[in-house]
């Protein structure tokens, strides 16, 4: 038995539904449940994305997880760890290149509804750049605000979409598309281990830093890029990374006394 097919037969006696009701709820025929279970056909993307959403699992853990042993508890503190990652919608020209898909200031309300509908993103404008590398998948986010001086409210941001929580790298500018949030563009430093969190810093210092649950992040794109107007100017009042290491410090020991 296939690891897909042995977590959805898990999955679905978890929560106590028969195929005919597990059918029902992902709008299937009850034959094509047992289908899957049995391992006889695979499910196809809009059928996995429905599962997803009403096992509340991530798609990959119900790819690549062994869920078989876990109780429902155990799969909910599974999905904190990894973020909740989702499959990532893609265009491409007549040649199969991979397009930048560009998300303005007046989309990106919609973008958190839209991000896994192929139909939105080929509504958004797109472009390609040459000198990025090739084996990895880019977008392209219009920042607002200007908490992120000297990248300006406008700039164009070029980010690579990171596979999940695990490949954060401390310190380092993200997009992270979040639930509560929406799209930020921040440095980000992971505490998942510890708390459970990410904490997200601003370069204008005249910002407050913050933290959002992993549990809550839906796609992170590591910046590799920006396409501006406006030439940003170096001051000597810029944070280096030893500030931000302590911004991060003094927010980890508030959250501390706020358990303890």
């Amino acid at each position: 038995m296939s690891t897909i097919s042995g977590n959805i037969k898990h999955l679905r006696k978890q929560h106590q539904w028969t195929q005919g009701d597990f059918a029902d709820r992902i709008g299937i025929k009850r034959s094509l449940v047992g289908a899957y279970e049995e391992g006889r056909a695979d499910p196809r993307l809009n059928n996995l994305l429905n599962m997803s959403k009403v096992f509340r699992v991530s798609v990959d853990n119900l790819l690549t997880k062994d869920l078989t042993r876990m109780d429902l508890n155990a799969i909910e503190v599974l999905n904190e760890t990894t973020g909740d990652m989702k499959i990532l919608s893609i265009t491409v020209d007549h040649e199969d290149k991979e397009f930048i898909d560009l998300i303005p200031q007046k989309a990106s309300a919609g973008y958190l509804n839209g991000y896994a509908d192929p139909q939105y993103l080929e509504e958004m404008p797109k472009f390609q750049l040459p000198n990025l590398p090739k084996n990895a998948t880019y977008r392209a986010f219009e920042i607002t605000g200007d908490s992120m001086l000297p990248i300006k409210p406008g700039t164009v941001v070029i980010g690579q979409y990171a596979e999940g929580l695990s490949n954060i790298r401390n310190g380092r500018c993200y997009i992270i598309l979040s639930k509560e949030e929406g799209i930020v563009y921040k440095r980000v430093f992971d505490y998942t281990q510890e708390h459970g969190q990410l904490f997200l810093v601003s370069d204008n210092k005249a910002y407050s830093p913050y933290r959002i649950d992993a549990a809550d992040v839906i796609e992170i794109w590591e910046a590799k890029a920006f396409i501006s107007t406006d030439i940003p100017e170096s001051a000597e009042d810029d944070l280096n990374f030893d500030d931000l290491k302590n911004i991060v410090l003094e927010l980890q020991k508030e959250l501390i006394k706020l358990k303890n």
